[in-house]
């Protein structure tokens, strides 16, 4: 396995650097360009957006990246038996950030190697499909959102429901004042999550480079716990379930609000039902948001419960002056109107995951921003990263969107952001 020095690194981010001005004015595509790609983190997720890179016939996957021998090896037949050749494999993403013929790249990681990796990335000039959420503290969003401005990157959010063609309805009919003025939104997260029964520390599976997993997370033993299927649940790499599916969720209820910018006011509670002691998260919480227009967001992560909510387990409601409307992010929403609840209009359709990947490798060709840019990413992820904040500090906050700082507050704005094991820091 190819290893990569600290010195030569440096080195490189220094030219990487030097040349940000030159990619960021990259040249104009043609329609029979093909772009090259990479994926960073192979489970899950990272697998299902290799497949959908390799069903294009304008997209090439040149790289692979992952810290376990066990996905990488999966990865590289898969790209071999649809295209007759392997793929570059490295466990250490920065050996691919000086590749000119990697355009972009998708991150798929744990949460907490979604920024480290992302700044670096756009700083060598890559555009980026970006996995939810994708911040892993509030701090890091703003990072995100300047370094891909200032380098002239694309950035698409891994929300898809922004792509789907039930969102873009429903979108038009809000706008065209169906329930009338919207004034709040609610969002829901509701499912029934296993239990795990604490282990010991044990050793490091064969095969997987853990040094580099735990990357910017403080260093610990090894635990089955806190590693693959699990690590969400965890501070150090996670954020629970209001930053794992409830990212979805709340970025549905912004959309259907449309605030202005960040919420003013936070309050928060929660309570662990069902799972206790292996993990750091509740899984029963209420969020409410107040916004300097007045406008009112509220979340529920409800995951002790074998029922949803409407007929379906997460969704979202939003109430205007006129009526209301019921959206899932399964595909679906439905509109009542007046005193008598009166059907108004519905629809069905597609959750968005083709079209939002689609969205993404037309915006790097066109340059245009897009479904779901990473400032927008910023505003979502805020909730999720906010409402901990406010939950764990067990107080009402009161933040100011212009400095993006809670008032007064000197604990609440400790946990804004983390401290990062070196050299990882954004």
């Amino acid at each position: 396995m190819t290893t990569l020095t600290r010195r030569t690194f440096l080195s490189r981010s220094a030219r990487a650097a030097a040349l940000a001005p030159v990619l960021a004015a990259r040249r104009a595509w043609s329609a029979n360009d093909r772009l090259g790609m990479a994926v960073i983190g192979l489970r899950g997720i990272g697998n299902s957006h290799l497949k959908r890179i390799l069903a294009r016939p304008d997209t090439d996957c040149l790289a692979v990246c992952d810290v376990d021998a066990e996905f990488q090896e999966r990865a590289a037949a898969t790209v071999m038996q649809a295209t007759g050749r392997k793929p570059r494999v490295v466990s250490d993403f920065r050996l691919l950030l000086d590749d000119d013929a990697i355009d972009a790249m998708v991150i798929a990681t744990p949460h907490h190697w979604h920024a480290p990796i992302a700044v670096r990335a756009l700083r060598a000039g890559k555009d980026l499909y970006l996995e939810k959420p994708a911040s892993h503290v509030f701090r890091e969003g703003r990072v995100l959102a300047d370094t891909a401005r200032k380098h002239g990157r694309i950035v698409q959010h891994g929300t898809q429901m922004r792509s789907s063609p039930v969102t873009a309805r429903a979108g038009e009919l809000l706008r065209a004042g169906v329930i009338g003025e919207v004034k709040m939104s609610k969002a829901w997260n509701l499912q029934r999550h296993k239990h795990r029964t604490p282990v010991p520390d044990g050793p490091v599976p064969p095969g997987v480079d853990y040094d580099m997993w735990l990357g910017p997370a403080p260093k610990r033993p090894f635990n089955p716990n806190r590693f693959h299927s699990y690590w969400q649940w965890y501070r150090d790499y996670g954020n629970g379930d209001i930053g794992n599916d409830g990212s979805h969720d709340l970025d549905m209820a912004h959309f259907g609000l449309n605030p202005r910018g960040l919420p003013i006011r936070i309050t928060a509670h929660g309570s662990r039902i069902d799972l206790k002691g292996v993990r750091e998260y509740p899984d029963n919480m209420m969020v409410a948001y107040q916004y300097p227009d007045d406008k009112v967001l509220l979340y529920e992560d409800r995951g002790w419960t074998p029922y949803g909510g409407f007929g379906f387990d997460s969704g979202n409601a939003f109430y205007g002056t006129e009526g209301f409307m019921i959206f899932s992010r399964r595909g679906y929403f439905q509109v009542y109107l007046g005193k008598k609840e009166e059907k108004g209009p519905g629809m069905r359709g597609g959750i968005g995951k083709e079209e939002h990947f689609a969205n993404f490798l037309d915006c790097v060709r066109s340059r245009k921003q897009p479904n779901a840019p990473i400032e927008l990413a910023h505003l979502s992820c805020a909730l999720s990263h906010l409402g901990e904040v406010a939950y764990r500090t067990q107080r009402v906050l009161h933040f100011d969107p212009e400095t993006e700082t809670v008032r007064d507050d000197p604990e609440a704005n400790a946990l804004l952001t983390k401290e990062y094991r070196e050299p990882w820091s954004v």
